[in-house]
């Protein structure tokens, strides 16, 4: 598996932007696909982004034009900058991996998990 460290998180007042940033190390030289999933307390994990070795890309309809995603497969490093931020966007974000060029928005896809960074978003 693959060990997962995210960082970044913070409190911004609505229409600003942050930065999350995940380093992974474990087994760096396979070829694997990432995502960003969040949680807001009460609701489900949802899906984000995701972003497979060769840099294809894709986005949570809700987001999409906000946030983007990217890798740096020699740094082991996963981008999320998120512009236009919104009280919805207020959650836990998570950084997840796995082996394999698939892109899926599924937690179920995903075999390696970060703890976690907190984003709250205010009005």
């Amino acid at each position: 598996q693959v060990q997962l460290v995210e960082s970044g998180g913070g409190s911004v007042q609505a229409g600003g932007s942050l930065r999350l940033s995940c380093v992974a190390s474990g087994y760096t030289n396979s070829k694997y696909s990432m995502a960003w999933f969040r949680q807001a307390p009460g609701k489900e994990r949802e899906g984000v982004a995701a972003i497979n070795y060769f840099g294809t890309t894709y986005y949570a309809e809700s987001v999409k034009g906000r946030f983007t995603i990217a890798r740096d497969n020699a740094k082991n490093t996963l981008s999320l900058q998120m512009d236009n931020l919104e009280p919805e966007d207020t959650a836990m974000y998570y950084c997840a991996a796995d082996e394999g060029l698939r892109l899926s928005l599924l937690a179920t896809a995903y075999g390696s998990w970060g703890q976690g960074t907190q984003v709250t978003i205010s009005s």
